[in-house]
């Protein structure tokens, strides 16, 4: 099922409303050439569910009132004798009601599949992306960066000393400081990358299409921004921060283990720094030693 809703999502919204629109046509018109004998009631459920989960609420209105009103029309002209003239409009009025029902309801139940959705890929202190998400558009600009040949850069941050803010001033200030951490990053990225947060006090940085000299100064950026907000709200922390940036392609999980060695080595070495990578591919048999080429900044 899951896979259905992600495929009719992929359809251009102008061609569900041709297609649901010739749909309630063809099915009026087969309505009326069978006769009242046959019914085809539950066929026009087709048409405004379709709208209804691709579209908006006025034209799931719309498609169930022109639905309502190709049975009506079917129903006169087929040739079914009522006691009383007003009963067809009784009974459109009612099935009308039963489409808008559906409709309704396909569109609360699309609502809240997007909403659990962004909850399952968002950090619910911080509001930025959570892992999951992260390993997610990392594994798509990997992927891309394959088809187009064009670098990308991962980058983790680490907050220093995070444990004695919670242990000196509180949990909540702790909260605070991540929260600050977040929208800080967030602010001063493009709105096409990608921030993180793994857990605990560490964050990530996904720079699409960025090199190496790009992402040096947009984490110098970031980093500058970062000790600008800590030394405002007297946070005793700074920030240890690694970064690889891969030109070809890349294993995801080989790139996660070098930024992350990155970053400890920054900690390790008194910390409060930058340290940077070009990711080194692996030489194959019978490949010159000069392929393979790492850089370290």
């Amino acid at each position: 099922m899951k896979v259905l809703f992600n495929y009719l999502d992929k359809i251009p919204k102008k061609a569900i409303i041709v297609i649901s629109v010739s749909l309630v046509m063809i099915l009026g018109v087969i309505d009326h050439l069978t006769g009242y004998d046959i019914s085809f009631s539950i066929f026009y459920l087709l048409p405004v569910a379709l709208v209804s989960w691709l579209d908006k609420r006025s034209r799931a209105v719309i498609i169930s009132i022109l639905s309502a009103a190709m049975w009506l029309w079917a129903d006169i002209y087929s040739g079914h004798i009522y006691s009383h003239p007003a009963i067809p409009v009784w009974n459109s009025i009612m099935r009308l009601g039963f489409f808008l029902i559906i409709a309704f309801s396909l569109l609360e139940i699309k609502k809240l599949l997007e909403n659990e959705q962004t909850s399952a890929r968002t950090d619910f202190l911080t509001g930025v992306a959570n892992r999951r998400a992260f390993y997610y558009f990392a594994q798509i600009e990997i992927d891309r960066s394959v088809r187009f040949s064009r670098p990308f850069t991962i980058a983790y941050i680490d907050i220093d000393n995070f444990k004695q803010v919670n242990d000196t001033l509180g949990h909540l200030q702790g909260d605070n400081l991540l929260q600050s951490v977040a929208k800080t990053i967030k602010d001063n990225i493009r709105s096409i990358d990608i921030v993180a947060r793994l857990g605990g006090d560490e964050f990530a940085i996904l720079f699409t299409e960025t090199n190496e000299e790009n992402a040096k100064t947009a984490l110098n950026k970031v980093q500058k921004e970062l000790l600008s907000i800590v030394k405002n709200n007297d946070w005793p922390v700074t920030f240890s921060i690694g970064a690889v940036t891969c030109y070809e392609s890349c294993d995801l999980e080989e790139l996660i283990t070098e930024v992350d060695k990155l970053m400890y080595k920054v900690k390790e070495s008194g910390k409060n720094g930058i340290e940077y990578k070009i990711h080194e591919i692996p030489i194959q048999q019978g490949t010159p030693p000069d392929a393979a080429e790492s850089h370290v900044s």
